[in-house]
Protein backbone atom coordinates (compact mmCIF):
# COMPACT_ATOMS: atom_id res chain seq x y z
CA UNK A 1 0.00 0.00 0.00
CA UNK A 2 1.46 3.44 -1.18
CA UNK A 3 1.77 6.05 1.42
CA UNK A 4 -0.42 8.79 1.44
CA UNK A 5 0.95 12.22 3.36
CA UNK A 6 -0.86 15.29 2.39
CA UNK A 7 -4.70 14.72 0.45
CA UNK A 8 -5.73 16.88 -1.34
CA UNK A 9 -9.86 16.39 -2.10
CA UNK A 10 -12.77 18.17 -4.01
CA UNK A 11 -15.43 18.69 -1.73
CA UNK A 12 -17.84 15.84 -2.91
CA UNK A 13 -15.03 13.13 -2.18
CA UNK A 14 -15.69 13.50 1.49
CA UNK A 15 -18.92 11.48 0.60
CA UNK A 16 -17.59 8.66 -2.31
CA UNK A 17 -14.82 8.30 0.55
CA UNK A 18 -16.82 7.22 2.78
CA UNK A 19 -19.13 5.05 0.12
CA UNK A 20 -16.80 3.32 -1.33
CA UNK A 21 -16.57 -0.49 -1.41
CA UNK A 22 -13.42 -1.24 -3.40
CA UNK A 23 -15.06 -0.48 -7.33
CA UNK A 24 -13.77 2.28 -9.64
CA UNK A 25 -13.18 3.03 -13.48
CA UNK A 26 -9.86 0.92 -13.90
CA UNK A 27 -7.06 -0.95 -11.67
CA UNK A 28 -5.30 1.84 -11.09
CA UNK A 29 -7.77 3.95 -9.74
CA UNK A 30 -8.91 1.05 -7.35
CA UNK A 31 -5.58 1.03 -6.21
CA UNK A 32 -5.06 4.66 -5.12
CA UNK A 33 -8.43 4.83 -3.50
CA UNK A 34 -7.87 1.93 -1.80
CA UNK A 35 -4.87 3.32 -0.13
CA UNK A 36 -6.49 7.08 0.28
CA UNK A 37 -9.57 5.31 1.99
CA UNK A 38 -7.18 3.38 4.11
CA UNK A 39 -5.90 6.23 5.35
CA UNK A 40 -9.12 7.95 5.96
CA UNK A 41 -11.18 5.15 7.55
CA UNK A 42 -8.30 3.89 10.15
CA UNK A 43 -6.09 7.71 11.12
CA UNK A 44 -8.24 9.47 13.57
CA UNK A 45 -5.85 12.17 12.71
CA UNK A 46 -5.58 11.77 8.92
CA UNK A 47 -6.72 15.86 7.24
CA UNK A 48 -8.06 16.63 3.47
CA UNK A 49 -7.32 20.07 2.18
CA UNK A 50 -10.59 20.78 0.00
CA UNK A 51 -9.83 22.02 -3.19
CA UNK A 52 -12.16 23.23 -6.10
CA UNK A 53 -10.74 21.15 -8.88
CA UNK A 54 -8.62 17.74 -9.43
CA UNK A 55 -7.36 16.30 -6.48
CA UNK A 56 -5.55 12.97 -5.34
CA UNK A 57 -8.28 11.00 -6.60
CA UNK A 58 -9.06 12.61 -10.00
CA UNK A 59 -4.64 12.67 -10.72
CA UNK A 60 -5.52 8.64 -11.83
CA UNK A 61 -8.86 8.86 -12.77
CA UNK A 62 -9.28 7.94 -16.61
CA UNK A 63 -11.83 11.21 -16.82
CA UNK A 64 -9.72 13.27 -15.42
CA UNK A 65 -8.70 15.91 -18.62
CA UNK A 66 -4.63 16.96 -19.01
CA UNK A 67 -5.12 16.45 -14.76
CA UNK A 68 -6.86 20.45 -14.57
CA UNK A 69 -10.95 19.36 -14.89
CA UNK A 70 -12.66 16.25 -15.30
CA UNK A 71 -15.06 15.59 -18.59
CA UNK A 72 -18.24 15.82 -16.74
CA UNK A 73 -16.58 19.03 -14.51
CA UNK A 74 -19.90 20.79 -14.83
CA UNK A 75 -22.00 17.81 -12.70
CA UNK A 76 -18.65 17.73 -10.06
CA UNK A 77 -18.64 20.86 -9.51
CA UNK A 78 -22.82 20.81 -9.10
CA UNK A 79 -21.81 17.79 -6.51
CA UNK A 80 -18.78 19.85 -4.80
CA UNK A 81 -21.02 23.02 -4.62
CA UNK A 82 -24.22 21.36 -3.01
CA UNK A 83 -21.70 19.27 -0.41
CA UNK A 84 -20.15 23.61 0.17
CA UNK A 85 -23.71 25.06 0.93
CA UNK A 86 -25.14 22.30 3.14
CA UNK A 87 -21.87 21.99 4.90
CA UNK A 88 -20.40 25.65 5.01
CA UNK A 89 -17.13 24.30 4.07
CA UNK A 90 -14.65 26.02 2.16
CA UNK A 91 -10.89 25.78 0.42
CA UNK A 92 -8.44 25.01 3.50
CA UNK A 93 -7.55 21.85 5.28
CA UNK A 94 -9.79 20.03 7.65
CA UNK A 95 -9.11 16.80 10.30
CA UNK A 96 -11.15 14.15 8.05
CA UNK A 97 -13.14 13.32 10.82
CA UNK A 98 -14.75 16.28 12.10
CA UNK A 99 -16.03 17.19 8.45
CA UNK A 100 -17.45 13.35 8.03
CA UNK A 101 -18.67 14.15 11.86
CA UNK A 102 -20.59 17.17 10.48
CA UNK A 103 -21.70 15.79 7.48
CA UNK A 104 -23.45 12.51 9.56
CA UNK A 105 -25.10 14.84 11.99
CA UNK A 106 -27.77 16.47 9.27
CA UNK A 107 -27.19 14.01 6.61
CA UNK A 108 -30.52 12.50 4.85
CA UNK A 109 -31.85 10.44 2.15
CA UNK A 110 -33.16 13.31 0.83
CA UNK A 111 -30.04 15.43 0.93
CA UNK A 112 -28.02 12.68 -0.32
CA UNK A 113 -30.29 12.25 -3.01
CA UNK A 114 -30.23 15.90 -3.87
CA UNK A 115 -26.38 16.29 -3.81
CA UNK A 116 -25.46 12.89 -5.34
CA UNK A 117 -28.95 11.95 -7.57
CA UNK A 118 -27.11 11.74 -10.72
CA UNK A 119 -23.63 10.39 -9.79
CA UNK A 120 -23.35 6.53 -11.79
CA UNK A 121 -22.00 5.19 -8.31
CA UNK A 122 -24.70 6.11 -6.34
CA UNK A 123 -26.77 3.23 -7.36
CA UNK A 124 -24.09 0.80 -6.64
CA UNK A 125 -21.93 1.99 -3.84
CA UNK A 126 -22.92 2.15 -0.18
CA UNK A 127 -22.45 6.13 0.04
CA UNK A 128 -26.24 6.26 1.74
CA UNK A 129 -26.06 3.74 4.05
CA UNK A 130 -22.31 4.65 5.24
CA UNK A 131 -22.97 8.48 5.60
CA UNK A 132 -26.04 8.28 7.26
CA UNK A 133 -25.36 5.69 10.05
CA UNK A 134 -21.64 7.11 10.55
CA UNK A 135 -19.99 3.87 9.74
CA UNK A 136 -16.21 5.48 9.51
CA UNK A 137 -16.39 7.83 12.37
CA UNK A 138 -13.59 6.72 14.34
Amino acid sequence: MQKIDKILFRPHHLLCSQGYSGHGYNDIYVQNMNAVTEKLRTDPDAEVTLIFGNDILCQVCPHAVDQKCCETEEKVRRFDRKVVEYYGLEEKTYRYQDVIRQIHQTMTAQRMDDICGDCEWAKISACKKNIISGKYLL
